[in-house]
């Protein structure tokens, strides 16, 4: 039996461009992407209301739209909340007459998710706004630009994902 433990990926050396003596949370590049997400997500918000969707119901209505679950348990990990949280959010999304809940036939326990028509022509409307929103949000960037913030966005969402894998 091997009793030794697995090599571990060697870790990066962490930058040095922050400092806690003089630390200023507003220049922070998490608390700039928080802003970023916050703000886009309220501009979302209001270009939704008028479909009656919040910015937590119209992210369901798209992973629902574009297969990426069937289910409870998938479309919360897919949408990263809990399953008491989903549920409660497809209660109202069901109440509006956007999805059902159908129980599997091969697993009792199982139970699928599926958008009525009215959802679907609900969900065809959210890459729209979302769309909209990000291209005004990136007004005066050229393509390169554009190409550039998405890849350093890539290397920083990797070492943070890399992070929290080495710590596991």
């Amino acid at each position: 039996m091997n009793t030794t433990a697995p090599a571990k990926t060697p870790a990066r050396k962490p930058a040095a461009f922050y400092r806690a003596q003089g630390y200023v949370a507003q220049e922070s590049v998490g608390y700039l992407m928080r802003r970023i997400v916050s703000e886009m997500a309220l501009q979302i918000d209001r270009r939704m209301v008028g479909d009656g969707l919040t910015n937590a119901q119209w992210l369901p209505l798209m992973k629902l739209s574009m297969g990426q679950a069937g289910t409870v348990a998938e479309l919360a990990r897919a949408c990263e909340t809990d399953t008491g949280a989903m549920t409660r959010m497809l209660d109202r999304l069901e109440a509006k007459g956007l999805c059902r809940r159908e129980r599997s036939s091969e697993d009792r326990r199982v139970v699928n998710l599926r958008l009525t028509p009215e959802g679907e022509e609900a969900a065809r409307g959210i890459p729209v706004v979302l769309s909209q929103v990000q291209n005004e949000c990136l007004a005066g960037f050229t393509a390169e630009e554009w190409r550039t913030l998405k890849s350093l966005l890539r290397r920083v969402l990797d070492n943070a994902t890399a992070n929290v894998a080495d710590e596991t």
